[in-house]
């Protein structure tokens, strides 16, 4: 079965980017000034984000909008700072509100192999439901190493295909602003059947580039970036220069560390490597945006996370604002 199959008959589809816009992107140096994530707004922050590479709130939502750029955004929702725990993590382990400094980032850190094994992608909502499940599965088994020798918490995190008028991040955004969209209040990512379907048809590699960077916001949660992040927006509709900035830096590291997941995971089970290959790409399909940064960033991060394989490779924070414009 192809990676990445055709839009039915009559469906047009936009021509797909090439896979790296700046020549020889896998050269050694190609990643020397790395890109950098950004952050959600103060007071919605901790809610949701929406959008392939578009945060906007708060912390606890997180959205990915991959087809069409639009900004997203993080809303802040109470009690943000409690979660699920899985695997025995106890209750005394906190996320630890930190940026640059957040030991997460710190060296040799990344997530551990695992094998996903994904059922069919099809386009009956029940056939996307345990396709996403089943990637997330995979997901949270491949971060857990990485959370564990930072001692931050494992949080459960769940997917919806359905759209919910309200959930623990508010109000949900609209088609036109996220294509799937994360929300910290409740750990969820919302990935609405006919958004997805409208953006990506059964491509595999945009659908696992899209779940993957959402499933980045959910790091960030955990490991308590996106709290931190929040304490830096100074507007209460998160518009000033500073507060864009600071989305497209966790907008920027989400991309990061979804393509870390995909580097780890490559060449086993469901995810071949040029499937890996195709989804880091993916990452490169997006206009500029104020909200998520320019075409040429929001890839180079990604291949800063593939390349890499580590977390530190996706410090956007400590990288000069001309890497995360």
């Amino acid at each position: 079965m192809n990676d990445a199959e055709p839009s039915p008959p009559g469906t047009a589809r936009p021509p797909e980017p090439a896979w790296a816009p700046e020549p020889n992107p896998w050269a050694p140096n190609w990643a020397a000034a790395p890109p950098v994530p950004i952050a959600p707004p103060r007071n919605r922050l901790w809610g949701a984000v929406a959008g392939v590479l578009i945060v906007v709130l708060t912390i606890s939502l997180v959205a990915a909008t991959i087809p069409r750029r639009v900004d997203g955004h993080a809303y802040a929702a109470p009690g943000a700072d409690t979660g699920r725990a899985y695997g025995g993590t106890g209750t005394e382990v906190k996320p630890v509100p930190e940026l640059a400094r957040n030991p997460l980032l710190a060296d040799d850190i990344s997530p551990g192999p695992a094998t996903c094994t994904l059922p069919d992608l099809g386009r009956a909502p029940d056939q996307l439901k345990a396709y996403y499940g089943s990637l997330v599965g995979c997901l949270q088994e491949s971060w857990r190493p990485a959370l564990d020798k930072a001692n931050e918490p494992r949080l459960l995190a769940s997917v919806q295909v359905t759209l919910p008028k309200e959930s623990a991040c508010g109000k949900a955004p609209t088609e036109n602003e996220a294509v799937a969209y994360y929300c910290g209040g409740d750990t969820t990512i919302y990935a609405p059947t006919d958004w997805m379907l409208a953006d990506a048809g059964l491509n595999k590699a945009r659908h696992i580039a899209t779940i993957a960077h959402e499933y980045g916001h959910h790091v960030q949660r955990e490991s308590g970036i996106l709290s931190a992040a929040a304490d830096k927006m100074t507007s209460p509709n998160e518009d000033s220069a500073a507060d864009k900035e600071v989305v497209r830096r966790i907008e920027l590291q989400a991309n990061c560390f979804g393509a870390l997941f995909l580097a780890a995971v490559a060449g086993t089970g469901s995810i071949s490597r040029s499937l890996a290959n195709a989804a880091v790409a993916d990452y490169g399909r997006a206009n500029d945006s104020d909200t998520h940064g320019s075409r040429a960033h929001q890839l180079s991060w990604a291949k800063a996370g593939y390349d890499g394989k580590t977390t530190k490779a996706c410090d956007t924070w400590s990288a000069p604002v001309a890497e995360v414009s």
